[in-house]
């Protein structure tokens, strides 16, 4: 292993620790090297200002909050985000694939010279896919409302052409392969649905909030899920 990538497993061996000391013997370990190379790769680190607190034998730290710079990243990780991001850049809203293919370019300016023919010749690549429906709703505007829990109203046909108005917290979209879909608790059902994003007619971003967190609607949406499912 490269002592950069080794530095970098010990930043992510921290980082996902809980708030129990983790002492070089195990990080050794697990990086199946030496416990006296991690007290110097320690020692470099927190010589970097890496907010890592101490000491041999008792155990180390990583300080909450701390963010790694982006050019420590290994080359699966790399090859990771470049096939996310091919996947974003043909299926997702034109916001979304214009962050992707912004994303491409700004990881084939930052990565280390070593690892640049990786991006401009990935070897992992996307399948070509269905044509997506058309979205009848403001996709980036949708995930604002998401993550400010704001309420929206919209009109709606379902699958057999029912027309209805409701009006849902939304708390995810999902992306498949010709189609979104909006997850969302529904008022008049008072249940969780799920809206296909070309059936919505009409739209209006509400200024009310919905009182409960969305981490916690999702939780409930997805354990629902399961259980309908016998997942």
């Amino acid at each position: 292993m490269r002592r950069a990538d080794r530095l970098f497993q010990i930043i992510q061996v921290l980082r996902g620790a809980t708030r129990a000391p983790i002492t070089a013997h195990q990080l050794a370990e697990e990086l199946e090297t030496s416990a006296r190379t991690i007290y110097r790769d320690i020692a470099d680190l927190m010589a970097q200002r890496v907010p890592i607190r101490g000491e041999a034998g008792v155990g180390y730290v990583l300080e909450s909050g701390y963010d790694m710079p982006p050019l420590m990243l290994t080359a699966d990780e790399i090859e990771a985000a470049l096939l996310g991001a091919q996947w974003v850049a043909t299926q997702g809203d034109p916001a979304l694939a214009a962050g992707a293919r912004d994303l491409i370019a700004k990881i084939s300016d930052v990565v280390p010279e070593d690892l640049r023919p990786m991006v401009l010749n990935t070897v992992s690549l996307t399948v070509p896919t269905m044509e997506m429906e058309t979205d009848a709703i403001d996709m980036q505007q949708l995930r604002s409302w998401i993550r400010r829990r704001g309420k929206i109203r919209i009109d709606y046909r379902d699958e057999k052409g029912a027309a209805s108005a409701r009006t849902i917290w939304p708390i995810a979209v999902a992306y498949f392969h010709t189609a979104r879909l909006i997850v969302a608790w529904c008022e008049i059902r008072e249940d969780f649905r799920h809206f296909r994003t070309d059936r919505i007619s009409t739209t209006e971003f509400l200024e009310d909030t919905y009182p409960t967190r969305t981490d916690i609607l999702r939780k409930q949406w997805w354990d629902q899920h399961k259980a309908r499912n016998g997942l």
